[in-house]
């Protein structure tokens, strides 16, 4: 296949080396030319994947520079800058692999709504799961979900990505799977706040369930299926995530917990950490859908400063306890 990654970070990088292993024809494209030229010149991405090979039949181009038809276009910049790069990017994308997890900060839109408004011709999908960049490239193996609306295009994206160490599943729940893979990212920041405040494995594994059943809650609202929730791109990128120091997310965690404010976590991450913005997004998506988060809540505080990280920890805490359950988040105070 002919593919186009749009985004030259880690994650599009990754999949850049990813795809080129399994044969196909990949053009990465980003918005710094000068990093994408020392990639050209290195077959490296020194800043965001030091240490891995580009293969050699990738070519690299300037996003302005994207043109013609792809059969295939990966979707893997920060949420904040999707709807500018669809806008502005020239070339054809009947077909759109949205790799980006995140919600779009101030409106809280799915990526897929986002996509849909500025590309409304396209086909699209979005793939999410337990996937960190270093150990995709490393040839770890690992899992993934496809989910479209459209079965051809699901089957496509299916096989460009399949292989020995990177097993891709089918589903037909866009909505789950993308709330999945936005939403897991603000958990794993609460994994690191924890950890990075000294409590242990039991403080994590409760934080964690309850806001796994505020996840399910929010999703079931928009029409997402539980069963995504509890598979591979659900469960199995909240526990990858929300334990493992290559996670972004969870290193941002841990360094406000620490009293880093965020600002600074931000420069020494180096990267951006989709769970920031999307703690915010996700409040007032919720609000719109009548749910109540509490978890989510106390996270997004911390992220803003509003609260303390052991303030919130004695706020969770210190709540009413009902029956646990799902429904009883449509009501929780």
């Amino acid at each position: 296949m002919r593919v186009v990654v749009l985004g030259a970070g880690s994650w599009g990088t990754a999949l850049t080396i990813l795809l080129a292993r399994n044969g196909h024809d990949v053009v990465l494209a980003g918005r710094d030319s000068e990093e994408l030229a020392h990639m050209r010149d290195r077959r490296e991405n020194l800043r965001y994947l030091p240490g891995f090979a580009i293969p050699a039949g990738v070519d690299f181009l300037d996003m302005a520079e994207v043109v013609g038809r792809f059969d295939l276009s990966v979707v893997a910049v920060p949420s904040a800058s999707v709807r500018s790069v669809l806008t502005s990017t020239l070339g054809e994308h009947p077909n759109l692999l949205l790799a980006t997890k995140g919600l779009e900060p101030i409106s809280g839109k799915l990526i897929m709504e986002v996509a849909r408004e500025v590309l409304p011709e396209s086909k699209i999908a979005v793939i999410s799961g337990p996937n960190l960049a270093v150990e995709i490239v490393r040839g770890i193996p690992t899992a993934a979900v496809v989910a479209s609306d459209d079965d051809e295009l699901a089957d496509c994206a299916r096989i460009a990505f399949g292989c020995r160490s990177f097993r891709v599943y089918t589903s037909e729940d866009v909505i789950g799977i993308e709330l999945a893979g936005a939403l897991k990212n603000v958990l794993a920041m609460a994994a690191g706040m924890s950890d990075g405040l000294g409590f242990g494995d039991n403080t994590k594994g409760a934080l964690l369930a309850r806001g796994l059943k505020e996840m399910i809650a929010l999703g079931l609202a928009m029409g997402a299926k539980m069963e995504t929730f509890l598979g591979v791109a659900g469960v199995g990128d909240l526990f990858a995530t929300a334990s493992s120091n290559l996670s972004r997310n969870y290193r941002m965690g841990k360094m406000l917990a620490s009293g880093t404010a965020l600002a600074e976590a931000q420069q020494k991450l180096g990267q951006v950490a989709e769970g920031v913005s999307t703690s915010e997004a996700v409040i007032a998506l919720a609000l719109r859908k009548g749910i109540q988060l509490p978890v989510f809540e106390m996270i997004d505080r911390v992220v803003r400063g509003s609260l303390q990280p052991l303030e919130a920890v004695g706020r969770l805490m210190e709540r009413t306890t009902r029956e646990e359950g799902i429904a009883d988040l449509t009501r929780e105070r």
